[in-house]
């Protein structure tokens, strides 16, 4: 059974994506950054985009009926491969527990705002 589940990020809309597509006990969580979605703001900060990043997916998680526990990879796309240092204190209260397998990519990204991109799967057990 497949489900979509939507943030109300006006990206979604605008590109024509869900934040996360749960298909039987997988759930895919597409690329996130760290807008706040309630008022499409972004910080500068790549540490703060990344805990921002964290928390929308862990509400896409929770509406999949899962969480950082069930997550099995996680890839990272930031613009500049020197921020990627500072976001691993979010990055390890989020999966140090789990260790999933983990890709980090230097990319560009659609906005140049955004400093980190997050994208996770996970498999509800």
């Amino acid at each position: 059974m497949r489900r979509v589940i939507l943030s109300g990020s006006t990206f979604e809309e605008k590109i024509g994506y869900a934040r996360a597509v749960v298909d039987g006990e997988w759930v895919h969580v597409s690329g996130t950054t760290g807008f706040d979605y309630a008022s499409m703001t972004i910080s500068e900060d790549p540490a703060e985009q990344a805990d921002q990043a964290l928390a929308n997916i862990a509400w896409a998680l929770g509406e999949a009926g899962c969480g950082f526990g069930d997550v099995v990879r996680v890839h990272y796309y930031l613009p500049d491969a020197a921020d990627f240092e500072v976001c691993w204190p979010a990055l390890r209260t989020a999966f140090g527990t789990t260790k999933p397998a983990a890709t980090m990519l230097q990319v560009g990204l659609a906005d140049p705002r955004m400093k980190i991109e997050i994208e996770v799967t996970a498999r509800k057990v």
